[in-house]
């Protein structure tokens, strides 16, 4: 075995899979810029660690079973009356998490509900947070069949 497919190999067991993306590409930069060891392993361990960063978003979000995919900032303030565009910003950020707030979106259908709770959603995730989006309805559906099925003390934790 070549000592090209050895490192892949190695560096696929150990799961570093940006480093076998990347390490030829970043050896030669290394070579023509002059960096030292230790700077191109440097970089090559932060492209994991952002790669690793992404990938671990993208799984949170796929796991929070979202309806939609919407950010809070494509949402149009200006179309609906009443919805504090600051507010809304600032929970974004997670605070209200820390302090184990709830929210609750009400309003007639088209306002908007989901597409803000889904960007609350999003904004937890890209802040490490698991997170798992139910609407009003899910939910309902979800303990009517769990009591069908004789399991309704265990869902609620009694």
């Amino acid at each position: 075995m070549t000592q090209k497919a050895l490192l892949e190999e190695y560096l696929g067991q150990l799961r570093l899979s940006t480093f076998v993306q990347n390490y030829e590409q970043y050896a030669q930069d290394a070579a023509r810029g002059d960096s030292t060891p230790e700077q191109y392993l440097l970089a090559l361990c932060e492209a994991e660690m952002a790669q690793r960063k992404v990938n671990r978003i993208e799984r949170a979000i796929g796991a929070a079973k979202f309806p939609i995919i919407k950010d809070v900032s494509s949402f149009d303030f200006s179309q609906v009356g009443g919805v504090n565009k600051g507010r809304v910003l600032k929970l974004a950020q997670g605070g209200y998490i820390e302090q184990a707030e709830t929210i609750i979106l009400m309003g007639n259908p088209g306002l908007g509900k989901t597409h803000i709770a889904t960007g609350l959603g999003m904004a937890a995730c890209r802040q490490g947070r698991r997170v798992r989006f139910y609407s009003a309805a899910g939910v309902v559906n979800e303990l009517l069949v769990e009591q069908k099925e004789l399991r309704l003390t265990r869902v609620l934790g009694n």
